[in-house]
């Protein structure tokens, strides 16, 4: 069993100090625990804490230039855009509207490229995914390797807690071995792992671009947060795009609860502008990782300052649209909606005495 808790470490380190004193024997050192998302003696942020308070809008002089707190801050989206069930990847800046809370917005930013993105795996590690921890390893690794050489992914299994059992790289070999730590039990505290996982992608991830890729075949039963807390808070973030593959086939599960576990997946997903699949065996998981690397390699980055001052608190509802110029019409998946943060620039300019 790996440790978690640094505390807990600490104490029986402490009471076994009488008996290497008794015994001189080397000792082999300990094997370093992995990193755990949601503990409190962990840096990254546990899952219970709090967004951080946006700060107060003003500027600090800081050596030659100044630190500046500004209102003005980009709103940047990735979307999907879909004719029917066929990716749409030739349109223009033109073809697209953008509304906040039903205003239209002047669409500043365009790119359709393959851009790096920074990647979350979070697979469950509960006692119900042993079997199926192979298949789903193999088409996690798959999904990486149809990805741009200058992504980074990290991987976290998830039980009753979450594990950090790889660090962010493009190496797939440290992948295969953070996947390779299969040690189901416990509960499933997916919520929790949901979020600390969108915690570590704002703290430590070195490309704007972020993904979550969760893979669980049960519904959530050992979380600190409701469904409803964790979308908020993944909103708040201004977080993620999240990819459900929900393995919610076979007898294990009742209806309710089956139906229960779809729903949950579909909200995280639909709220972040990702999707959410539900093969129906785990011979088409390879099928469906391969389809999500596509969707995240076709989307388009669009970005816009918003109408309303940044100081405006409360939810901003957004909605994309795009013309295909005479297409049927065209369906743009994207977040629903943000919460505004207010961002910290340098200004970069000396400032004369």
């Amino acid at each position: 069993m790996r440790l978690c808790n640094k505390s807990i470490f600490l104490i029986l380190l402490a009471s076994a100090a009488p008996l290497s004193f008794a015994h001189q024997t080397p000792q082999a050192p300990a094997a370093k625990p992995a990193p755990s998302l949601t503990q409190d003696t962990d840096p990254v942020r546990s899952p219970d804490a709090t967004a951080p308070a946006p700060p107060t809008g003003d500027m600090r002089k800081l050596g030659q230039g100044y630190l500046l707190h500004t209102d003005v801050e980009e709103v940047v989206l990735n979307a999907t855009v879909l004719d029917g069930s066929q990716l749409v990847e030739n349109l223009t800046k033109d073809d697209f509207q953008i509304y906040e809370d039903g205003v239209k917005q002047t669409l500043l930013s365009f790119q359709h490229t393959d851009l790096p993105v920074s990647i979350g795996l979070v697979v469950d590690n509960s006692g119900s995914m042993y079997r199926k921890r192979p298949s789903v390893n193999k088409s996690a690794l798959d999904l990486i390797q149809a990805s741009n050489p200058d992504d980074e992914a990290f991987v976290v299994n998830f039980s009753d807690e979450a594990f950090i059992d790889s660090d962010f790289t493009n190496d797939i070999r440290k992948l295969r071995d953070g996947l390779s730590h299969i040690d189901s039990r416990g509960g499933t505290a997916l919520y929790d792992a949901v979020v600390a996982s969108a915690d570590k992608l704002v703290a430590d991830a070195k490309r704007p671009k972020q993904v979550l890729v969760l893979i669980t075949d049960g519904e959530d039963n050992a979380s600190s947060l409701n469904l409803e807390q964790t979308i908020h808070r993944v909103q708040q973030l201004s977080g993620p795009v999240i990819y459900s593959i929900g393995l919610l086939f076979g007898d294990e599960m009742s209806r309710a609860e089956v139906r229960h576990a779809r729903r949950a997946l579909e909200m995280l997903s639909g709220e972040t502008g990702g999707m959410a699949f539900f093969p129906k065996s785990i011979d088409q998981v390879d099928e469906i990782a391969a389809e999500v690397a596509r969707d995240i390699r076709s989307q388009y980055t669009l970005g816009y300052h918003s109408t309303k001052p940044t100081s405006e608190p409360g939810f901003r509802k957004v909605e994309v649209t795009a013309d295909g110029k005479g297409k049927a019409k065209l369906t743009v998946r994207t977040r629903t909606g943000y919460f505004p943060v207010t961002r910290t620039a340098k200004q970069t300019a000396a400032v004369r005495q």
